[in-house]
């Protein structure tokens, strides 16, 4: 062979190796994340072409596929409106799927999941159509609906969960939206609604369950407490710590008032569990700085603060900013400075300490079916996140979290014949709005069924500037009564 037909024979191998390698890379290596981009309008139109898998609460389906007589054959339609929104979020042939579990667990849903494998090649064999698997939630549809109806006209969110397996057993963000306008086959219609969505000023479209960072506020002091409690600084709620009018915060000229602007006791001293009680300011930034920044920031981790959870929705991380000098420490013990939580945190925060100290792993995924109701996941086995405190540790804070409730700023979450633990919260946010209202609580107290966190934004519709108790304590008693069918 000659040298120029040689040349040509190497280039016209380089060619289709290159043809070869390249359709290899889209067919294999990047045919998951090519089939997932929201322009890739046929694939959609292929999911369309299939009944996409129901999600179900309490046996009831909250979304849904029905047989249209339309180029799309299946609609996806959400019976309960609104109420499950931030849970489900929309299928949409124009937006996608942003949001809720229709995009977390959209393989599933639509049938590709790797646990289906087998089922669609027995599919593909017989001549079936593949449908996608039925998810069923852990949510507690009483629990939720009673979230919904006390949240109300208010911005905010509610999370409930089983404190001993982390079930989660209501999530309410309001405001919230309808997705049927979005998952609608006239483009028309979807375009106006999700123009209406994306622009809503009130964010809407937010899952503030799991996406909203707030400050803390007070409710933070039950991790201070058990972090002055681990670290041997007390040692139960009867221990003396510093209660005055006015805290001196060093490094500079700034000092941390009492909410009254009067001593929480007299001698300027007062117990932990009495400055739990009237949610004392000055004793928990005094503890804060006797802990230091760091000791507050690993207990606060120990409960969860700086982990990446997917219930499988992602939730946003919780933190404590790192490398606290003396006041910030202070401010961050009463849950303010640059202390940032998520409602589900401050729940697992609150279902920790029911649970003996232990954080157990938030899912939402009770159990996976395929199009016949055979069993493809089963409830999950509960997971330990951590242990966060002792089980005497533990103790100690539930019984100042039940006083709090009987004696305390939480008296409004007082159910009759039930022992109730609780801790109120006003957040400071913008001194131009009023503060976050926050309560979190679990009852049983010695043997808790449920944990709840609830925050409502400037404290609630009334725009007053009213603590946790008056505004969320009420909400989260309304859920835990629907959990315990009181």
């Amino acid at each position: 062979m000659n040298t120029p037909i040689r040349r040509l024979s190497i280039v016209i191998a380089m060619l289709f190796t290159t043809l070869l390698v390249a359709s290899t890379v889209v067919q294999f290596a990047q045919a998951k994340s090519l089939g997932a981009m929201a322009s890739n309008k046929r694939t959609l139109l292929d999911n369309y072409s299939r009944q996409r898998g129901a999600i179900v609460v309490g046996g009831q389906a909250v979304a849904q596929s029905v047989s249209v007589p339309d180029q799309y054959r299946y609609l996806r339609t959400y019976p309960q409106g609104a109420l499950y929104s931030h849970l489900t979020g929309f299928y949409s042939y124009s937006v996608g799927a942003p949001y809720g579990l229709e995009h977390a667990a959209d393989d599933l849903l639509s049938g590709n999941a790797d646990q289906l494998f087998v089922r669609r090649i027995t599919d593909l064999i017989t001549g079936r159509t593949t449908s996608g698997a039925t998810i069923e939630l852990t949510i507690d549809p009483k629990a939720q609906q009673a979230a919904d109806r006390a949240l109300g006209a208010s911005r905010g969110a509610v999370v409930a969960l089983d404190p001993k397996t982390g079930a989660i057993l209501a999530m309410v963000s309001h405001p919230d939206y309808d997705p049927n306008p979005l998952a609608s086959h006239d483009l028309g219609k979807v375009a106006k609604a999700w123009k209406a969505l994306s622009t809503d000023p009130n964010q809407a479209y937010l899952n503030r369950a799991l996406s909203g960072i707030y400050p803390p506020g007070s409710t933070f002091k039950v991790v201070t407490a058990a972090a002055a409690i681990e670290n041997g600084l007390v040692k139960d709620g009867n221990t003396v710590v510093p209660g005055p009018a006015q805290l001196d915060l060093p490094l500079t000229s700034t000092t941390l008032p009492t909410e009254t602007g009067q001593p929480c006791g007299p001698g300027d001293k007062t117990t932990l569990v009495h400055a739990l009680e009237i949610s004392c300011n000055t004793s928990f930034g005094a503890l804060g700085l006797q802990l230091g920044g760091e000791k507050l920031r690993a207990q606060a981790a120990k409960f969860g603060f700086g982990d990446s959870l997917q219930v499988p929705m992602r939730v946003a991380t919780s933190s404590v900013p790192a490398e606290l000098n003396a006041p910030q420490a202070a401010q961050a013990a009463i849950g303010q400075y640059d202390v940032r939580a998520t409602p589900l945190q401050m729940a697992m925060v609150a279902a920790g300490i029911g649970n003996g100290g232990s954080v157990m792993t938030p899912y939402l995924i009770q159990s996976v079916r395929s199009a016949n109701l055979d069993v493809i996941q089963s409830a999950p086995d509960p997971v330990e996140l951590s242990q966060a405190v002792s089980a005497q540790t533990a103790s100690t804070l539930t019984k100042m979290m039940v006083s709090v409730v009987n004696n305390g700023s939480g008296v409004r979450a007082q159910i009759p014949g039930v022992e109730v633990a609780g801790k109120t919260g006003t957040a400071q946010h913008d001194l131009k709005k009023p503060p976050h209202a926050w309560f979190i609580s679990f009852a049983p107290a010695t043997d808790p069924k449920v944990a709840v966190a609830v925050v409502v934004e400037d404290g609630g519709v009334t725009g007053s500037e009213v603590g946790g108790g008056r505004v969320a304590a009420p909400i989260a008693r309304a859920v835990m009564e629907a959990v315990l069918n009181r």
